[in-house]
């Protein structure tokens, strides 16, 4: 007898998917409606649609033909601290559990993002400061990184000295 094992929501999420402008309004539903659900699944977290948005950012002027979306979940595990890098294009990163230290270039000082909380990072930035803010518990990420169909979505950068 085959065993069927029991998929999480994280774990349904499609990891590539080729894009046009209509689908890319279409993922960003369903990502939010991903964050309205997990939201409710909080009792402590107010109902859906009893507070503002999650996170609201301009987007850059792109034409997303011929552009995909990977979502993946980063997982930090306590004391973790990642190397500063680049994408290929626009992220989108939605802290799932625990909380991460990030500093993105051109959008200030680090800070800490809490389950719950987003931030973005626009083509070209560097990711300066990646870290799990604990030494004990550990953090996870949901990373949606839109870029050009084949392009190397994550480049190490050199740290400033």
């Amino acid at each position: 007898m085959t065993k069927y094992r029991r998929r999480s929501l994280a774990d349904t999420i499609i990891r590539h998917i080729m894009m046009n402008r209509r689908e890319a309004v279409a993922a960003f539903a369903a990502f939010s409606e991903l964050i309205a659900s997990t939201a409710r699944a909080d009792p402590q977290q107010p109902p859906a649609g009893s507070a503002g948005p999650v996170f609201k950012h301009d987007l850059p002027p792109v034409n997303l033909d011929g552009w995909e979306v990977t979502v993946s979940h980063v997982p930090y595990p306590p004391g973790r601290v990642g190397a500063p890098h680049k994408h290929a294009g626009f992220v989108l990163a939605y802290v799932v559990e625990g909380a991460v230290v990030a500093k993105v270039s051109g959008q200030g000082d680090e800070r800490v993002y809490k389950a719950g909380e987003m931030f973005y990072e626009q083509p070209g930035a560097t990711h300066e400061v990646s870290k799990n803010a604990s030494q004990t518990e550990p953090a996870k990420l949901l990373a949606l990184i839109f870029a050009p169909k084949g392009a190397t979505l994550t480049t190490p950068v050199k740290p400033q000295v």
